[in-house]
């Protein structure tokens, strides 16, 4: 064969490699673009928003506990005789050296202290034996509360600080102090504990009593007619530092602007500066792009399954976790501020954690 015919060839075979890479090129651009597209149509950015407004706000740090007596006392006879007297009946009211049994050995029982009879275990002419035990007295109107506090609050409370215990099954609450603390630690794993006792005066009508579950609040910081806006609304830079995002100019862009912060109560927070009463702050919302890159991949190459992690959306990745110095450990936490009563109610966002705060009438 000549070396003219062997170029010619070589040369055709040249041009049909050229001819099947453009083929291949423009079928990959023609994928990218509509890969392009298809993301594009897919992936929509979207922002929940929250309006700042006037309120008052607070926190609290809330300890549970049970209610115990004081004073309580079971009397018995200190040998074997009869029962001469009885001057009481079950749910009598006694005031102390009140008399309550006499006996035939000439043993009169009387009350150590102002209560109520709870049991009466004798009547009258009963033969009792030594140890017997025969009536007990317990004062239901003076009773306290044992709390848990662990080592990250003890320093917040002291004695003499004003509290509040809240009768879980009745939900009466009481005025009260903490009354002491031991300041001598009892361990739990790796957090010590410390008790305190605080003291709880109820009425007769209350119906609450001994053994019932309680709540044991202590007020901590408080904020009167402030800027409040929900903590959902925060974004954070790595240092922590907090902003929320607003539109600014003609085009409404989206900026960045940052705020300070003060009081919270788990739910809501006081900006101390950045934003005013009636400014409107947005925070991107959790987007879903594996339904559109799945549905890409199907529509370019049929059934084809992506494994492995996957592909998703998710919010501001800047917005991390923030604790405030204060926040609750253990068995204690924060407690929540009021339902608003005027003035405008923040909005946006799902409720949950601490309560809402109170607004001001007009």
């Amino acid at each position: 064969m000549s070396a003219k015919k062997k170029n010619g060839r070589r040369g055709r075979r040249i041009v049909k490699k050229i001819i099947i890479w453009l083929i291949i090129l423009a079928i990959l651009a023609g994928a990218g673009f509509f890969a392009y597209n298809k993301l594009k149509a897919d992936y929509t950015v979207t922002y929940d928003t929250y309006t700042a407004s006037i309120g008052s706000i607070s926190n609290s740090l809330s300890f549970s506990g049970s209610l115990q007596l004081v004073d309580s006392s079971m009397s018995s006879a200190t040998s074997d005789t009869t029962v001469r007297n009885v001057y009481v009946q079950e749910g009598d009211k006694v005031k102390e050296g009140d008399k309550l049994i006499r006996l035939a050995d000439g043993t009169t029982i009387e009350a150590d202290f102002d209560g109520k009879v709870n049991k009466l275990y004798v009547e009258k002419d009963d033969k009792v034996s030594n140890g017997t035990m025969l009536v007990q007295v317990a004062d239901f109107n003076h009773m306290q509360v044992s709390i848990r506090i662990d080592e990250y609050d003890i320093s917040s409370v002291k004695i003499g600080d004003a509290c509040t215990v809240t009768a879980t099954a009745t939900e009466k609450t009481f005025d009260s102090t903490i009354e002491s603390i031991d300041y001598i630690s009892a361990s739990s794993g790796n957090v010590a504990y410390y008790t305190a006792i605080c003291k709880v005066e109820v009425g007769d009508d209350d119906g609450v009593y001994p053994g019932m579950q309680v709540t044991v609040t202590l007020p901590q910081e408080s904020a009167e007619n402030v800027v409040v806006l929900k903590e959902d609304a925060l974004s954070f830079d790595l240092d922590n530092s907090a902003y929320v995002f607003m539109k600014q100019g003609e085009d409404d862009t989206m900026t960045k602007v940052p705020v300070t912060v003060g009081v919270s109560n788990g739910n809501y927070v006081e900006i101390t500066s950045g934003l005013n009463d009636g400014d409107v702050v947005y925070v991107v919302a959790e987007t879903e792009t594996t339904s559109g890159i799945t549905s890409l991949f199907s529509s370019m190459f049929g059934s084809t399954q992506i494994n492995g992690g996957g592909f998703g959306g998710g919010g501001n990745s800047e917005r991390g976790n923030w604790n405030r110095d204060s926040s609750g450990s253990g068995s204690s936490g924060f407690g929540g501020g009021s339902m608003p009563s005027g003035g405008s109610m923040p909005s946006g966002g799902s409720s949950g954690g601490g309560g809402m705060p109170s607004m001001p009438g007009n």
